[in-house]
């Protein structure tokens, strides 16, 4: 029986829960009169994400802090007049796809998606650009600072320029920069997660530390899930470690929602070990033991390096229970310790005697051990002096749970990479059959789920989106974001043009390979690009305007927008899904003006043309007639 609280709800706290909830970030620790530590708000950084500029505060509280923070924070709840629009010739099945690809920065388009997509997004993927810490910041927001404002701000330099500090960190203006980066786009991001939704995040060692506390804050510490290690080769150049290693940090939404969430895949290589099964089964007459032998060999011709010989214990092979060549492995039955039911006699089918038992008993109950016996579960030896084991079938546990380390060669996707597009482009683009295991696991129970990425790069996610559903038949959709950063290239002039060429490419390739299982599947994608807002700047008064702007004045659409411009801002501006089918109708009413205004313009031709013919006719009169 639970202790009697004696007192009324602690509301501080559920209000304290209730905040958090919505603002993870402003959740710190502090400590009381005893010096325990306790959960508390940070109100500085409460009264930043209610305000619309930067809020000052020295308290001292435990948190990640850098210079440029709180004007990052600012910069994720600050407007912006923009908008997306449709570029239809970049794009591939436009009136018919549900994938979105949005060319521009990743902030705006984060902001742009906020009211579209909150809260729909099942798999936020990232791989953010790793911090180099060159001066070339690839996303210059207004908020990155120079040299002297950082040394300023983080106290190494006092008003007079005099340093303080003996030995600064001359690396901290590049953390800082990476991290007002970073900050905004994870906040805004987290908003678009599902409340079953996850996001990981690829890292390497320099930003690693930082990004785990970072997602912390943004997140809530509660939510983390796991810190994956991903081995992705060998360099024996270096001088103490192999420095090969990344880090994918995966993070819940809402961990309360995901208590019937079990993550599983299948085993490696399991149905190709299945197949040598049935293969010695049948090369072996459907003899059990030839066929087992058969099977002992196939294992021993793998490498040693072979993935599927973590499985190498299924190595007996049997035809009963109506399944022909099911692989199984013996697992003992012995009880750790002896019960009052553990201990029995078991017969044996072929001499009639009780069977060895181990001195502990049996693992089950006498009902179950009756069942397994009438199932033909249970393996016996030729005579009753070998104990027997129970068949654990290969396909009834061929899921496995997920661990966090696994070893991926990242040359073999530069080369996949290099052979689709016919030329090398990127070094080291991201993996998209690793992108496609792990999209596989947090959407297995949801084959309609987004992704995101909003760091697209070479488009590896997308790619992985379209094999996977071309694989298991599932239907989800993607949305990728990338900057039109420049590269020196012949063929491609930016990273969302190498993008967009992946994708076409892939799906020409996944419609080719899928036939008619094709026709079903979302190859194609809706590209759009990050414009100022489609609205021409009407706010002028009318003392400001000069005789010559004002016909300027009188349209409030800019001069080079379409109608499906100002139908995407529509959808924006109303919450609507981006992708939703196009129709292009024209009414009765407005066809029949349009015949009424071919009518006019015809007489109008007509009615210039007469007085043409009688001006010719004129002055060959006056030439002296027609000769």
């Amino acid at each position: 029986m639970d202790k009697l609280k004696m007192h009324s709800p602690d509301l501080t706290q559920a209000n304290i829960d209730k905040i958090a909830e919505l603002f993870p970030s402003v959740v710190t620790e502090t400590v009381d009169a005893d010096g325990n530590p306790q959960r508390a708000i940070d109100f500085d950084l409460l009264r930043q994400e209610l305000t619309d500029h930067i809020v000052e505060g020295p308290q001292e509280r435990y948190q990640l802090a850098w210079p440029g923070k709180r004007a990052a924070a600012f910069a994720a709840n600050a407007p912006i007049a923009k908008t997306l629009r449709p570029v239809r010739e970049e794009s591939v099945d436009f009136d018919t796809t549900k994938n979105l690809f949005i060319e521009g920065d990743n902030l705006d388009a984060l902001k742009l998606l906020q009211e579209s997509y909150l809260g729909k997004v099942k798999l936020i993927y990232i791989d953010p650009p790793y911090n180099t810490g060159s001066d070339e910041f690839v996303y210059p927001d207004d908020y990155s600072e120079g040299a002297d404002e950082h040394l300023v701000k983080s106290g190494q330099i006092n008003d007079a320029g005099e340093r303080l500090r003996s030995n600064p960190d001359t690396n901290g203006r590049f953390h800082s920069d990476w991290l007002s980066m970073m900050a905004p786009r994870l906040q805004l991001a987290r908003n678009l997660l599902a409340p079953d939704g996850f996001l990981i995040a690829a890292i390497d060692d320099r930003e690693h530390g930082n990004l785990r506390l970072l997602l912390d804050q943004t997140f809530g510490a509660q939510n983390f899930i796991a810190d994956v290690v991903w081995q992705g080769g060998r360099k024996n150049d270096a001088q103490f470690l192999s420095p090969s290693t990344d880090y994918m940090l995966i993070y819940a939404r809402d961990m309360a929602a995901l208590d019937a969430v079990r993550w599983r895949e299948p085993k490696p290589g399991v149905y190709s070990i299945l197949e040598a099964g049935r293969s010695a089964w049948e090369a072996a007459g459907h003899d059990p033991e030839e066929a087992s032998r058969r099977l002992r060999q196939w294992w021993a011709s793998l490498p040693s390096d072979d993935p599927r010989r973590a499985s190498q214990h299924y190595n007996q092979v049997d035809g009963e229970d109506g399944r022909p060549g099911v692989v199984f492995f013996g697992d003992n039955m012995r009880k750790p310790a002896p019960t009052s039911t553990s201990r029995y006699d078991i017969i044996h089918p072929v001499t009639g005697k009780p069977v060895n038992m181990h001195p502990n008993g049996w693992a089950y109950a006498p009902e179950n051990m009756k069942r397994l016996l009438a199932e033909g579960r249970v393996k016996f030896g030729p005579d009753e002096t070998t104990r027997p084991t129970m068949k654990r079938y290969l396909d009834e546990t061929s899921m496995q749970t997920v661990m966090p380390t696994f070893y991926a060669d990242r040359r073999s996707a530069s080369n996949r990479l290099a052979q689709l597009l016919g030329e090398s482009v990127f070094d080291y683009p991201k993996d998209e059959q690793v992108l496609a295991r792990w999209i596989s696991l947090v959407t297995q129970n949801d084959p309609e789920a987004l992704v995101l990425d909003f760091f697209a790069g070479s488009g590896s996610t997308g790619h992985a989106v379209v094999d996977l559903n071309a694989r298991d038949g599932g239907h989800r959709r993607y949305i990728l974001v990338q900057l039109g950063e420049p590269i020196e290239h012949a063929t491609y002039a930016t990273i969302a043009d190498v993008s967009r060429e992946r994708l076409r490419r892939v799906a020409m390739k996944v419609s080719e390979d899928a036939d008619l299982v094709g026709a079903n599947l979302d190859i194609g994608f809706r590209a759009l690009r990050v414009d100022t807002t489609n609205m021409s700047e009407t706010s002028t008064t009318a003392d400001a305007l000069g005789q010559g702007d004002l016909l300027d004045a009188i349209d409030s659409v800019k001069p080079d927008r379409t109608d499906e411009d100002l139908l995407f801002q529509v959808l924006l501006d109303w919450g609507l899904d981006l992708s939703l089918p196009i129709e292009r109708e024209v009414s009765r009413e407005r066809e029949r003006e349009r015949e009424r205004e071919r009518e006019r313009e015809s007489r109008r031709r007509a009615h210039n043309v007469l007085p043409r013919r009688r001006r010719r006719a004129h002055r060959v009169l006056q030439r002296g007639g027609v000769r």
